[in-house]
């Protein structure tokens, strides 16, 4: 019992100290890589280095978290790559521990990694890429449009020709924003007039505004229950629907909140099913990574060759991104159940991991 309580001791130190280095090493990476794109994007304010390093500081731990199970599958086939090339392995093995025996330790701990990064990690992440967001936003002097969701309604913003428009709306139904308010700016942002409607419909461009009250700067009804008005957008129903904030922004606590708030104004909230569905398979998906590293060093034998091992991560890495994206895709577009677009991939992996193990634990 002390015997294995040491060696599993020893196995875990290894495979958390693994770990550590190669999430530096990304982190350090997205560092060097976002830094030189935040030089780019600021390069035409005077705001010296200091912005673009703080703002690099905000972003890369939401990158470093989108690319944890990557880090995972690396440190797995150095972990495993280091104890086999240094016969660890052997005499492991010689102290009765077989092939499942040493993958153990490193899952399990995989998995607790997994649940700290979505309960107490990816918060900590989401409030810091907002916080970058919202210092970027504040840049952006030339973005003429924009929409978001709220607590208190659905917001437009959007210019056209000379005039600027401020759209509010209740919720949308269909093809209709209910309880439309226009306020209309010039190009100098001096209010001009206001525009009320029971609802719109904007199932194209040209929305048709039903039962419209226009209202002057001064408060002053200028026309009266119009039965239709027209208004041209660069908005309709399909472009609206199709519009979603950074979710790298919303926490694991405050998802399931966000999900009834868009839902309520009439949104598809698949895109956010999804992104849940994701943070709950997220100890799953690392465990999974574990168990393909471990396919590739003990089931794989490729002595003595970095460059093939290093190939098969960077390669394995690419497909599993791409095959990952692909699947949540077609969930978010209908093609497929949520659950199973998110869950399909994973499963995959490791079923095809957990069948390479058995023939590993068998050499």
């Amino acid at each position: 019992m002390i015997r294995s309580f040491i060696l599993n001791n020893y196995l875990g130190r290894e495979f958390l100290k693994i770990t550590l280095i190669t999430s530096l090493i990304f982190f350090a990476l997205g560092c060097i890589l976002n830094l030189f794109e935040e030089i780019n994007f600021f390069k035409d304010y005077e705001v010296g280095i200091n912005l673009p390093i703080i703002m690099t500081i905000l972003f890369v731990p939401s990158l470093l978290y989108n690319m944890f199970p990557f880090v995972i599958l690396i440190s797995g086939i150095w972990f495993f790559l280091k104890i086999k090339k240094t016969d660890e392995i052997i005499a492991l093995k010689i102290s009765g521990l077989s092939n499942i025996s040493v993958i153990i330790i490193p899952g399990i701990l995989s998995v607790i990694l997994g649940v700290i990064f979505i309960t107490a990690y990816n918060p900590i992440s989401s409030i810091l890429v907002k916080k970058y967001e919202t210092i970027k936003g504040s840049y952006e002097q030339d973005q003429e449009y924009l929409a978001a969701i709220t607590v208190n309604g659905i917001w437009i913003k959007e210019k056209i020709l000379d005039k600027s428009n401020l759209i509010r709306a209740v919720k949308l139904e269909n093809n209709n924003l209910l309880g439309v308010s226009i306020y209309q700016f010039d190009d100098k942002n001096n209010f001009i007039q206001r525009i009320e409607g029971k609802s719109a419909d904007i199932s194209s461009l040209v929305w048709e505004i039903n039962d419209a009250t226009i209202i002057d700067k001064n408060g002053i009804v200028t026309s009266d229950d119009i039965k239709s008005f027209s208004y041209v957008s660069l908005y309709d129903v399909k472009k609206l629907k199709s519009l979603y904030s950074n979710l790298d922004t919303i926490s694991f606590w405050n998802l399931d909140n966000e999900i009834e708030i868009v839902e309520n104004r009439g949104y598809s909230s698949n895109e956010m099913k999804a992104k849940f569905q994701q943070y709950l398979s997220f100890p799953t998906f690392l465990l999974s990574m574990v168990l393909l590293s471990a396919v590739f060093t003990l089931g794989i034998g490729f002595r003595e060759n970095n460059w093939i091992y290093t190939f098969l991560a960077i390669i394995s890495s690419v497909l599993i991104f791409y095959f990952v994206r692909f699947s949540a895709a077609l969930g978010k577009t209908g093609k497929l159940p949520i659950e199973m677009s998110v869950w399909m991939p994973i499963l995959i992996i490791l079923i095809f991991s957990v069948v390479g193990l058995i023939h590993a634990n068998q050499k």
